[in-house]
């Protein structure tokens, strides 16, 4: 399907911003590798050939007794005994970081928190666990995490800002009290003590973050709708007998998704920050989560080992950098006077609303 000329001038434009589109691809790079952080660090093998057999323990669990032993339960892939069975009929091939985010290293030179060394590239935490294992594990978790948190309550802020906006009047005088009174809460006293209450997994850490969360782009959406439901197209819908669902999706949400979208990066910033912050305090993410606020509250409380904390705040560093210079190249390209300016249309002397007529136009 052939591109609308204002997408390819809105993508023209993010290119246009080096720094951001770069940004893109390389969070995107990143992303993308820790999506398959088992093949990368793992305490198992990523394939097994025993006594002419292939084996795929990244995939599936083997009992012990698969590879000669003398046990029913998980064979222990660490375990020098169990090595040896499989070297006597077979190989066996490991990632390149033999341990995962779970994994406790009991052959340490020196008591943990361990120093950078060949078996451990970055150093152990307190509890002899490979810090770039946990690295890449907590990667991924934070994003995943405030991607899912992004996409609900943008989706939530979205709807109650479209009707909001869209009805006006009373509807929106009683939202609006609502949202500033539910926007007063102290808000991470209150996740501290919800937290507190109950041992929160990654659904119920994301269900309460999304109680208020969602008041993001509420204000954005409804001064959308605000501004368009008295547009000449909305009058000529309603003149035309269709309802208030129909006017809200096809006519008045796409305008409003612009501001959502450009909204959508810097949202999905605060997302991960919030998490890095209730685990640093302790407040999130069970205990032996891989986390990247569990590593700086390690490196507070490890002051002789600075590889924990230095290496957990150039991660987030590195990863909340490259999300605000994504979100500054988005806000460029949906800029309607930038987009106006990357036309190229108008001709010397040619006004700029002239400009913008014939952009409309095609």
């Amino acid at each position: 399907m052939a591109l609308s000329p204002i997408t390819r001038r809105r993508l023209a434009s993010f290119r246009a911003n080096r720094r951001g589109f770069w940004s893109f691809w390389i969070f995107l790079l990143i992303f993308g590798v820790t999506l398959f952080a088992e093949f990368i660090a793992n305490d198992r093998p990523l394939v097994i050939r025993y006594d002419d057999r292939y084996y795929w323990p990244v995939f599936q669990s083997y009992p012990e007794t698969t590879f000669g032993g003398e046990f029913e339960t998980e064979a222990d892939y660490r375990d020098p005994y169990v090595r040896q069975l499989i070297d006597a009929k077979g190989w066996a091939v490991w990632p390149p970081i033999p341990y995962s985010y779970r994994t406790i290293n009991y052959n340490l030179p020196v008591p943990a928190p361990a120093p950078p060394s060949a078996d451990n590239w970055l150093g152990t935490d307190d509890q002899g666990r490979d810090v770039l294992a946990r690295l890449i594990y907590g990667f991924r978790i934070s994003v995943l995490f405030g991607l899912t948190l992004t996409l609900f309550s943008s989706a939530v802020g979205v709807m109650a800002g479209a009707v909001q906006g869209y009805f006006g009047g009373l509807t929106d005088l009683l939202f609006q009290r609502f949202i500033e009174i539910w926007q007063g809460l102290p808000t991470l006293f209150l996740l501290i003590i919800l937290a507190s209450v109950v041992t929160p997994n990654f659904w119920w850490l994301l269900g309460l973050l999304l109680l208020f969360s969602w008041t993001a782009l509420v204000h954005v959406v409804r001064a959308e709708f605000l501004r368009a439901r008295n547009f000449d197209y909305v009058r000529a819908a309603r003149a035309l007998g269709a309802n208030d669902a129909t006017i809200m999706v096809r006519h008045v949400l796409p305008n409003a998704m612009v501001a959502t979208l450009t909204f959508m990066p810097f949202i999905l910033n605060g997302s991960i920050t919030t998490l890095t912050a209730l685990d640093f305090l302790g407040f999130g993410l069970p205990p032996g989560s891989p986390s990247l606020g569990e590593l700086l509250a390690q490196g507070k409380s490890n002051l002789q080992a600075p590889w924990l904390g230095i290496t957990a705040f150039l991660v987030l560093a590195v990863m909340l950098s490259l999300l605000i210079f994504i979100g500054e190249a988005v806000r460029d390209a949906f800029d309607p006077r930038k987009t106006i300016g990357a036309m190229g249309s108008a001709m010397p002397g040619e006004p700029a609303a002239a400009a913008a007529r014939k952009a409309a136009a095609e």
